[in-house]
Order: C-alpha cells, then structure tokens, then sequence
C-alpha cells in the first residue's frame, strides 16, 4: 500500500531552459511538501541523469533550444525499456499535448502553470508510478520463491538419482567412478552437438541411471567373472528395460531422461543393439551419446573379460573397429564430434578414475 510519504519522498526532476519555470515549479512541489526535487536547464543532461537516478517522475517542457522535449524522450525510451516514461510534459502550445502523448509522455501541464493543477497531475503520475514500481517489487518477489521452489525441486529430483546411483554401485563396485565419468562425457558430447543448456544439464545428471536396472540382475550373473552363458546373456538383457520401469511414470525431466536412455543405451545405429533393435534416429539422441560414452569408459576399464586399454586404442578402436565394437554401431554425427574431441575424454577419464 502506497503511504503519504512514499509521494513526499518520490524522486523529481524538473527540465525547462528558462530559469523562471525552474524556480516556480520546483517552489510549488516544495510547499506542498515533495522533498527529492532536481533540476536541469540542458536537455542533453536528462538521460544522463535519468540513467544514475531513476527518477519518478520528470517534469520535462517540450520547446528547449539545441534538444527539445521530443527528441529528449525518444533517448528516454533506450532507458525505459518496458515502455513506461515517466514524463510530464509542459507546454504552452495546445497542439504540442497530442504529439506528446503519442510520443510516450503519460500527461501534460499547461503554461501557464496553475499551482492546482500541478500539484494534482503530478500527484496522479506519482500514484501510477509508484503502483508500478510496487508492481514490479511483487513480480521480483514472486520470481524469487519461484525459482527458489524450482531449486528446491531440483534438489530433491537430484537426491533421488544419487541414491538410484547408489543403489547400482552397492551391486557393483565398479559402478561408482564410472557412473561420475558417465556424467561428464555425456556432458560435454552434448555442447560439442550445440545442444541447449537444458538438454546438457538434463543429460548430466540423467546418464548416470542409465544401468539402474542391474538392480534387477542376480548377482550370479550380474558378478559373474567368466563368459555368460546364452541363458545368463538373456538374464542380463533385460536390464535396459528394467531400468526404464524403475525410472518411467515420473514427472521429473531428469528421471524421465535417465528412463529413455536406459531403455535405449544399447542400441545401435546399425540396428544390431537390444533390447528393441532400433536403428538411426529411431533411438533417442540421449541414448545416442550415451552409447558411445558408455562404450569409451567400458574400454578403458578392466574387465573379466579384457584388460583396461590406454585411450590412444580405445579410440583407434571405437573410430576404425575391432569386430566387437565398429563405427556404424554409431551416429555418424556423434562420432565425428567424438573424433575431434576425444582428448576432452582423456582428461576426464584421468581426472576422475578411482
């Protein structure tokens, strides 16, 4: 609610070239009370001024030599960018007052000054500004808890990944620095591809799920150190869809990106992955760059099966193949991006290896 001293202590500025009208004018606001009063008779100093101090409300006559009242608006508008000047314009010439207001002023005083007059055009302005301005402090507020709420949510969305993540390390030992890596390769294949910051942040903190559904795989074969078995290979095939059960059915953007790629990390492009055997685009691009990032850690890494390889022949692996692992298992695009940046890969497989 605006009090009685939120006008007396509202900022005025009073611009005319004649020193009389300066002096009239500012005496009239000043009895009836207005405290914060300025005064200029060069129009080319009103923006200047405008800009350091914002004021409430300017009282600005029309016809001045070198710069008018017109064109001192026009540069007040590069500073009221919501459109809103705060002007009271004066003017002796009645076909001034229309111009003026299609040019932004929201009011006018006639010369010669008459006290009643001004003192209540001044004081309406003032009601308009200061409601604005009230309105704008609401809106600011409003926007604070809202983003405040936003990263609460976040907060809470992010404590359930890590403890999903935590549940998949407890059933891999393995699983922890990999899934941190994950993260980060994810991440930046994302902002190579021109990706927007939503997408990279979503795929950040998604692609560490992208093996929750191991949760659901014995721990004879999920531990297994040998070859699996065609019936245990089977077992162990289920868990992309497993991990998009567990995720799916969430209003989480996080969550329902960890689901897609889940489901879909290890399909490939050539249409010889599982579970679905999707080709080309038909697999999300999430799940995409996950699969390359996936397959990049899994061959840096020691396995029963197959000792931890340096980067310079995992790349010469992923790029040209090795039978197991071919370039048309993925996105052309991706792989490119991958090629031109693998050093990126390096540096984070060294920084965050256990």
């Amino acid at each position: 609610m605006i009090k009685s001293s939120d006008f007396l202590n509202a900022s005025l500025l009073i611009v005319d070239d004649l020193q009389v009208n300066v002096q009239l004018l500012d005496r009239m606001l000043r009895g009836a009370g207005y405290l914060c009063i300025t005064s200029t008779m060069n129009p080319g100093e009103v923006c200047e001024l405008h800009r350091k101090n914002r004021y409430d409300l300017i009282l600005l006559d029309l016809q001045m030599p070198g710069m008018d009242g017109f064109e001192v608006m026009e540069g007040l508008k590069e500073i009221e960018t919501d459109g809103y000047l705060p002007v009271l314009v004066i003017t002796a010439q009645p076909g001034h007052k229309l111009r003026a207001l299609q040019a932004g002023a929201k009011d006018f005083v006639s010369k010669p000054f008459e006290l009643a007059e001004v003192l209540a055009r001044v004081h309406n302005m003032l009601e308009v500004r200061l409601l604005q301005k009230e309105l704008h402090h609401y809106n600011d507020l409003l926007e604070q808890r809202v983003q405040e709420r936003t990263a609460d949510l976040q907060k809470s969305y992010m404590e359930t990944i890590f403890t999903l993540t935590r549940a998949a390390e407890h059933k891999d030992e393995d699983t922890g620095a990999h899934v941190i890596r994950i993260s980060f390769y994810s991440r930046e294949l994302a902002r190579v591809l021109g990706m927007d910051e939503e997408f990279v942040d979503q795929i950040f903190f998604a692609s560490p799920m992208h093996d929750i559904g191991k949760i659901g795989i014995p721990d004879h074969v999920l531990l297994k150190p040998g070859d699996f078995t065609p019936a245990e290979w089977l077992v162990m095939r289920e868990h992309p869809a497993m991990g998009a059960k567990i995720l799916g059915n969430s209003k989480s953007p996080y969550l329902k990106l960890g689901a897609e790629i889940a489901l879909n990390h290890h399909e490939r492009w050539d249409g010889g992955g599982y579970p679905d055997g999707k080709r080309g685009e038909e697999i999300p691009l999430a799940a995409r760059i996950m699969y390359i990032c996936d397959i990049y850690d899994a061959l840096r890494s020691k396995r029963p099966y197959k000792p931890a390889y340096d980067h310079l022949k995992t790349v010469d692996i992923i790029t040209r193949g090795d039978g197991r692992t071919q370039p048309e298992h993925f996105d052309p695009l991706i792989l490119a991006a991958f090629k031109q940046h693998h050093q990126s890969f390096r540096a984070i497989f060294e920084t965050y290896s256990a």
